[in-house]
């Protein structure tokens, strides 16, 4: 008896260690904004810091008074709202918000069971930091120490923290098993193209393993293999084992597959020696392990029926567990040709893709994860099956959702090489750090089966060059293939304004032949003369302008060599503020970008909110997933003409509410209001006359695929036109009647029935409704609750022009944020007073991790008052 309780109590304390591998540290962090000395040390007084959860983004907190600088602007302009700041060094890069130093400190327990001390405790468990991204620059304390510092703030890191804690000088005298964690952030400078965000603004974990285990980025299943006619798949197992412990030692390296119903289909094992800790280099012994199983039947991971399975990879020893992993991975295969394009699981298909940034709208670059689901779920609402990273790692969260609902995925890792795009972007680290970070990218997403392609880049100014540009590519390509051979590697290639000297025809071919697949940015034109030229060559539109998107289609559908295309943007995005304006303009002097107050891209199908935009109407028609579209836009005056930009859509709208609120005039589109032209780069530049615009002069385009089409008012007919069969559109102008607008398809066949649609004008507005995606959530930080506010009439119709100021109330134990979508009206981004536009807003509940219920009153003038219940379980 004493023999066998002496053995208890020898294992008992690596049995309790290990019951929980990762941990999340998102909760209870205190945060300062600003410089501050000594903040790093352990008894530094954070009693009057603010305590956040993370994922947090800092730069959408509310800027300090800039008093200074009130005296210096317009009296029509403001000087600060919200996150946004006339001081901000970025302008409209990255939205009129501003960076700077954040700290954060949090203390922990280690997991340590009964009364273990941290010695033994640190003697059997190596202990790790885990930092899913920082942005951007960082720099990381335990216990007073300099623990690691990271420069790139998409990349993850993580830090093994057992050398620190075995150090009884750094420990916590009143508590030996507390840690305290200390993180200096800094987002200074010109770094950045578009909004990146500030702090931690993705997950941080502890990791607590075996000194013999595994590690999850150097885990890979490969399961892309199918034999037999799909009758069966080959699942091949890699992975590091290491050994942070003195000796050698022996164990078994398992696999077990299982299906989504948790049944084991396979299972394999092989035995393995490692060798034990380098003590003078202090470098674990490792050893590369592999096996292969095979499933039978397999179901298939598509975009259809996305079906995982789940390997669990362990390591076991005298036949105890030691450590284990489970991988959640698909079983699909992806071939790519000239000849026949891109096929998944043998079908061939067109990808119907859209380019998309890192930020969640009104949350900011914060990772939440059920808004990195909700983007994934807003995507395949509107038809796109894939999806192009632009131009940095997403999220985990992000990657898993497109793993679970279907979504294929071109991972991207750098939007610069050595050669800057910013004063003070990555292109400073990249000659260090290239080659690291590449595979760091392809070990941490390659068990994700909707990942399709590797990026090494986007619009690289050393795309062409020699020989620096062949070099670079190829460091990156090995890097890649090292870690997965199984996804060929691309480049987003643009033209050459950034190298007058080379041309398109004579000097592009060096960048395309450095990767296996072919990304064209914008130059379309250039399909087929390139494949004429390359007839080998894949290729797909890594980005295109939105009003050029039938031209863009049609070229994919005609051609098997064009993959597919993905469109600038899917969805709005923070930064780059104004880049898809559209001006009513006499002059031609092109202008990119939009000063204060525009802080939103407005370029992408979905906006802010998740709302459908114009153009997005226009693509459901070109992909075929409506017969009809149709939209209205007032006719513009004499001598004036409109201006587009590229990312751009017309002002157009879709519904039939054209008389002005004051009944002077037509309703106007934000682009032809003056507000508008007060942009402060424009200012001057464009005179616009908004008295111009008249009800009786409205531009109607119909969009069918049909070879004719109909429109009527009130019923009576307008007209009856043909669709150019380039861009599937008829135009009519019209005077404007309340009541109905319907266009019809003229069938080809006789008796067949006609395809309509009908707008239909909106009662003045009567109430609020409200309506939440989902109205019972988890208590977890990590839920939220997406809650759509619509102005509607007496008759239960949206008012799409509705304008009306709104008072959120709010009762629970959840933060709340509300907005809309409009680009430029910054008083409506990030509060509980938003003016509703197009007849809506959007709240956002996140809990607080405790269950209960919080409640949303809302409420306008004039208004039936509107309250919802959110459970958090």
């Amino acid at each position: 008896m004493k023999k066998i309780t002496l053995l208890f109590l020898l294992f008992f304390p690596l049995l309790c260690v290990h019951a929980q591998r990762k941990t999340s540290l998102d909760t209870g962090w205190k945060f300062h904004r600003g410089a501050v000395i000594n903040a790093e040390q352990v008894d530094f007084d954070d009693t009057k810091w603010v305590t956040f959860t993370v994922p947090h983004d800092f730069s959408m907190d509310a800027v300090m008074d800039a008093h200074d600088y009130r005296q210096k602007t317009p009296a029509w302009e403001e000087v600060q709202v919200g996150p946004f700041s006339r001081l901000s060094i970025g302008d409209w890069d990255t939205g009129q918000t501003v960076g700077g130093e954040g700290w954060y400190r949090k203390t922990f327990s280690l997991p340590i069971v009964g009364n273990t001390s941290v010695d033994t405790f640190l003697s059997q468990t190596n202990v790790n930091l885990r930092f899913d991204g920082i942005y951007n620059q960082s720099e990381v304390w335990v216990n007073g120490v300099k623990a690691t510092s990271n420069v790139y703030g998409y990349m993850p890191f993580v830090v093994n923290i057992n050398k620190i804690l075995a150090d009884k000088a750094h420990r916590h005298v009143d508590e030996e098993r507390e840690v305290t964690v200390v993180v200096k952030a800094i987002n200074e400078g010109l770094n950045s193209r578009w909004y990146a965000g500030s702090g931690i603004f993705r997950h941080v974990w502890l990791e607590t393993t075996n000194k013999l285990h595994l590690d999850e980025w150097d885990t890979y299943v490969d399961a892309s293999e199918l034999m037999n006619k799909g009758k069966e798949a080959s699942v091949k197992v890699f992975a590091k084992v290491f050994n942070d412990d003195v000796q050698a030692t022996a164990g078994q390296f398992c696999v077990d597959v299982l299906d989504e119903e948790g049944t084991l289909v396979a299972h394999n094992e092989q035995d393995f020696t490692v060798s034990g800790l380098n003590r003078n280099e202090l470098q674990a012994g490792e050893v590369s392990v592999s096996t292969e199983l095979v499933v039978k039947t397999p179901h298939l991971w598509s975009v259809e029926q996305p079906y995982r399975y789940t390997a669990k990879v362990y390591l076991t020893k005298s036949g105890e567990e030691r450590d284990a992993l489970s991988i959640r991975f698909g079983i699909r295969s992806i071939t790519f040709s000239a000849e026949e394009g891109f096929k998944l699981n043998g079908q061939g298909m067109k990808l119907r893709g859209g380019c998309v940034h890192h930020d969640n709208g009104l949350l900011g670059a914060a990772g939440i994860d059920r808004a990195e689901i909700r983007k994934v779920e807003l995507l395949k609402a509107q038809g796109y099956n894939a999806v192009r990273c632009s131009h940095n790692l997403p999220t985990e969260a992000f990657l898993d959702a497109c793993d679970s609902l279907g979504m294929l995925v071109i991972d991207e890792v750098f939007d610069q090489w050595e050669e800057s795009k910013r004063p003070n972007d990555y292109s400073q680290y990249f000659k260090r750090d290239h080659v690291k970070d590449m595979a760091l990218m392809v070990r941490r997403d390659r068990n994700h089966p909707s990942i399709i392609m590797w990026s090494i880049g986007n619009e690289i100014a050393q795309r062409a060059d020699i020989p620096r540009g062949k070099e670079i590519a190829l460091e990156l390509n090995l890097a890649a293939n090292n870690e997965d051979h199984t996804r060929p590697t691309t480049l987003a290639v643009n033209s050459f304004w950034d190298r007058p000297q080379f041309k398109w025809e004579k000097d592009s071919y060096r960048a395309f032949e450095n990767v296996e697949v072919g990304g064209y940015n914008y130059e379309w034109g250039h399909y087929e003369a390139d494949h004429d030229s390359f007839p080998d060559r894949i290729m797909y539109g890594s980005e295109s302008f939105p009003k050029e998107m039938a031209q863009n289609w049609n070229m994919v559908e005609k051609h098997p060599y064009i993959l597919g295309d993905f469109v600038w943007t899917a969805v709005d995005y923070l930064g780059e503020a104004g880049l898809g304006h559209t001006f009513e303009r006499s002059d031609n002097k092109w202008i990119q970008f939009l000063s204060w107050p525009w802080f939103n891209s407005w370029c992408g199908d979905i906006d802010l909110i998740g709302d459908k935009k114009p153009q997005s109407y226009y693509r459901d028609v070109l992909w075929r997933r409506a017969s009809i579209a149709m939209a209205v836009r007032p006719s513009l005056p004499d001598g004036e003409h409109e201006d587009v930009n590229g990312w751009g859509w017309t002002a157009e709208e879709n519904h039939w509410n054209w008389q002005a609120q004051n009944g002077k005039g037509a309703y106007l589109p934000i682009e032809l209001r003056p507000e508008n032209y007060r942009t402060t780069n424009v200012v001057g530049n464009i005179q616009h006359n908004v008295n111009a615009h008249r009800c009786d002069s409205l531009r109607v385009n119909v969009y069918s695929r049909e070879p004719r089409v109909q429109l009527f008012i009130n019923d009576s007919i307008v007209g009856e036109k043909e669709t150019d069969p380039e861009t599937y559109t008829a135009t009519f102008t019209v005077a404007y009647e309340p009541g109905s607008l319907k266009a019809m398809t003229v069938p080809q066949v006789k008796k067949a029935k006609p395809d309509t649609l009908e707008f239909v004008t909106a009662l003045p507005p009567a109430r609020i409704v409200l309506h939440a995606d989902r109205a019972s959530i988890s208590a977890s930080h990590n839920d939220l609750s997406y809650i759509n506010i619509s102005v509607e009439d007496a008759e239960g119709h949206l008012c799409p022009t509705a304008e009306i100021p709104l008072e959120i109330a709010v009762s629970g134990d959840a933060k709340v944020v509300a907005g809309t979508g409009h680009p430029y009206d910054m008083r409506s981004f990030r509060t509980l007073r938003p003016t509703t536009f197009r007849g809506k807003a959007l709240a956002i509940v996140q809990p607080q991790d405790k269950a209960g219920e919080v409640t949303l009153h809302v409420k306008a003038k004039g208004l039936e008052e509107a309250q919802i219940t959110i459970e958090m379980r």
